[in-house]
């Protein structure tokens, strides 16, 4: 049997330095690149001239079954994601899928996810044990991410927020700050970054209290350091623990 491959592939924040060369060779190689609309718009000029198969928000079943059925024409298809595709993207979905199209074989490739893109912008603030949490309750019920906000900051970990906020959430960074001010003192340092790797890019430290009333949106990345995390000048840096000799 002639098996097919799809791609799946982490075109990173949005910069195409960012981008690694394995996908970028991939992406030149391969016939059709599938992806939410605002992904495709990242990708470097030297391949928007392939075919190009996009589907909206909330679409992201019907996105992966198109991959398969592009694949299953004889196609080389690369389905992109931003960051890392195993990471919040596509790669866990189409292995679900797998088993509907036996001749198929998926293949991920890896990219820089906003917790490591966002760091360095920001400093060093998980160059410690970390963990990373969503804030988006569509695919997984508050009370859930609440057990994880709070889990988090009782083991001391520095945490990175994806997905602080959105039209229909714009409360959702106040409310998880506020379970994380239980466990944490209000001066711990924190952080944030918009728009890593892309035009307009910023970032702000901050502490835990002052971050509770900041204004984010969903194209925002945020740090919260633990409990050994400082601010140094305008960036955010989680010790390793290091001894340090005395001059």
């Amino acid at each position: 049997m002639n098996r097919k491959e799809i791609y799946v592939c982490g075109i990173g924040p949005g910069a195409e330095e960012q981008m690694t060369t394995e996908v970028r060779n991939i992406l030149k190689e391969c016939d059709v690149i599938i992806g939410y609309s605002v992904y495709l718009d990242l990708l470097p000029e030297e391949v928007k001239d392939k075919e190009l198969i996009s589907t909206p928000m909330k679409k992201e079943e019907e996105r992966c079954r198109i991959a398969f059925e592009e694949a299953l024409k004889g196609k080389k298809v690369a389905f992109v994601c931003s960051g890392d595709s195993g990471i919040y993207g596509m790669a866990s979905l189409m292995y679900e899928l797998s088993d509907e199209y036996p001749e198929t074989d998926i293949r991920i490739i890896p990219g820089i996810t906003a917790a490591s893109s966002g760091a360095a912008v920001l400093g060093a603030p998980i160059n410690h044990d970390f963990c990373v949490i969503s804030l988006s309750d569509l695919l997984t019920p508050w009370e859930v991410i609440e057990k994880r906000l709070r889990a988090a900051a009782q083991g001391d970990f520095a945490i990175v927020i994806y997905n602080p906020s959105s039209h229909k959430r714009k409360d959702h960074l106040n409310k998880a700050c506020t379970i994380l001010l239980e466990y944490l003192k209000p001066d711990t340092a924190c952080g944030y970054v918009r728009n890593i790797g892309r035009e307009g890019c910023m970032c702000e430290t901050c502490t835990l209290t002052e971050l509770k009333d900041k204004e984010v949106d969903m194209f925002t990345t945020v740090f919260v350091g633990n409990s050994t995390s400082k601010i140094f000048g305008n960036k955010l840096v989680t010790p390793r623990g290091y001894k340090l000799n005395a001059e």
